[in-house]
């Protein structure tokens, strides 16, 4: 399996992560996508029931948790209403659990 950052250096994308197999500013279409996971979940050990939105459900909660703005990923994902980008963001334990009390500063 190849890594990103081997495809990085092999490919070297220029507009898009994945472009199309014809043309480097065109991305890779829907259809393209779906295949490739159907093709790759399997080798990667994921979910047999996912499919590619599964990809976009798990990308919004991954960048809130590492702290990007969720105002970014409403603009990332295509989102006129921040509350569509709110669907995507569950709160996880692992985020409450660095949430630190203000009276906790007081000690």
């Amino acid at each position: 399996m190849v890594s990103i950052k081997q495809y990085l250096d092999e490919y070297k994308p220029e507009s898009w992560l994945f472009y199309s197999g014809k043309n480097k500013q065109e991305h890779l279409n829907k259809r393209s996508a779906q295949k490739m996971v159907m093709k790759y979940k399997e080798i990667a050990n994921i979910n047999p029931l996912a499919k590619v939105h599964s990809l976009r459900y798990s990308f919004a909660p991954h960048l809130l948790e590492s702290g990007t703005d969720i105002r970014f990923i409403q603009e990332m994902l295509g989102h006129k209403n921040i509350k569509t980008t709110e669907i995507y963001t569950y709160v996880s334990n692992k985020s409450i659990s660095r949430i630190a009390s203000p009276a906790d500063k007081l000690l």
